[in-house]
């Protein structure tokens, strides 16, 4: 009997503290005694890929201050540094890295291309900061005819905008390098180096490598993107997850979304400090920092946001299909912005659209 009663006494206390742990679970309120751990359904890895440009700051901040490994928490973080989108693609696909900071267009080019299945854009982290760059004795359009531009990548973001922006101008360009104007896709860290050796005209680029060829190289913006958008706003950077990553580890992806939200608010927060953290992360990444004046310039053209600007996904869908970079199809499902609204309702911060082509 004694043994009974033991047993009883045991299974109630059992019972009651089940009991307790259940109240502060549903309360949101951990116990006194209890241990605050990572969100439920963590993933044991995750890789990251970004580029080291001042228009992923999000990323380079986030890395540097350490959002990400406190947001993540038992989950192994890695990453990777790429030099434009559409190589960023294809390790996303083959799941060589299951989360990225990318451009808008190769995002969508791989989402209709896939019928929806590749990839989900999670947020926005920056906007603007893109510019065609010039010799000095180029200061019109027509003047653009027989000359080699650069771009970073085939049917990256400037790529696209390039080739748009030609044709409206009533200049050709061809994807295997013919046309009036010939584009040359050149790794950024290259094209500064061609340029001064009087191998390319001029360039559409993200910043800093806008920046660095204003000020070091002598060139000049004959077309700043901004000026070609309505209230001068066009995404530049978003970040965006593999699917099957994010059907399988959702926590994993709201601890993403969430660093990067932080990030963003820092850099809104401390734009006198952004420099020299960003700097920081680019001397671990490409090791040595970007001079002063080129940061500086460059941080006045980029603005950092969460909000993904998806109501200008379909001009830049048109955009790509006219530059001959890109597919028409369905960009229904693109987005979901549901683990971001829920981190911005948490923090009592104003949700964003999907525009009707996703969650959120």
């Amino acid at each position: 009997m004694k043994i009974l009663k033991s047993i009883a006494v045991a299974a109630a206390i059992v019972m009651l503290a089940a009991g307790c742990t259940s109240t502060a679970a549903a309360s949101g309120t951990p116990s006194a005694t209890a241990t605050v751990s990572a969100p439920a359904n963590p993933a044991s890895s995750v890789a990251l890929g970004y580029f080291a440009n001042v228009t992923h700051a999000p990323a380079l901040v986030g890395l540097q201050k350490g959002f990400f490994t406190k947001e993540l928490g038992v989950t192994k973080l890695t990453t990777e540094v790429f030099n434009a989108g559409p190589a960023t693609i294809e390790a996303l696909s083959s799941g060589a890295i299951n989360a990225a900071y990318i451009g808008p267009s190769p995002a969508i080019n791989s989402y209709i291309k896939s019928a929806g299945a590749s990839l989900r854009v999670v947020s926005g982290a920056a906007y603007g900061g893109a510019e065609l760059v010039v010799r000095g004795n180029i200061t019109k359009p027509s003047q653009l005819k027989g000359k080699t531009l650069a771009t970073p990548q085939l049917g990256n973001t400037q790529d696209v905008a390039l080739r748009s922006w030609l044709k409206t101008q009533g200049l050709s360009s061809s994807i295997t390098g013919g046309g009036d104007v010939t584009i040359t896709p050149t790794d950024n860290a290259q094209t500064l180096a061609l340029f001064q050796a009087g191998k390319l005209d001029g360039a559409w680029l993200p910043e800093p490598w806008a920046s660095q060829l204003v000020l070091t190289a002598g060139a000049h913006v004959l077309v700043n993107e901004a000026s070609l958008w309505p209230g001068g706003k066009f995404a530049t950077t978003e970040l965006v997850v593999n699917t099957t990553f994010l059907d399988a580890h959702p926590a994993t992806v709201a601890a993403l979304v969430k660093a990067n939200l932080e990030s963003v608010n820092w850099l809104t927060a401390n734009p006198s400090k952004a420099a020299l953290v960003i700097n920081a992360r680019l001397t671990k990444d490409a090791g040595k920092p970007l001079p002063d004046a080129v940061i500086v310039r460059a941080l006045k053209y980029v603005h950092f946001s969460v909000d993904p600007l998806a109501g200008t996904a379909t001009t830049l869908t048109k955009h790509a299909v006219a530059a001959g970079t890109g597919t028409a199809g369905s960009l229904k499902g693109l987005f979901d912005l549901s683990l971001l609204n829920d981190a911005l309702r948490t923090s009592g911060a104003a949700t964003v659209s999907s525009d009707g082509l996703g969650k959120q």
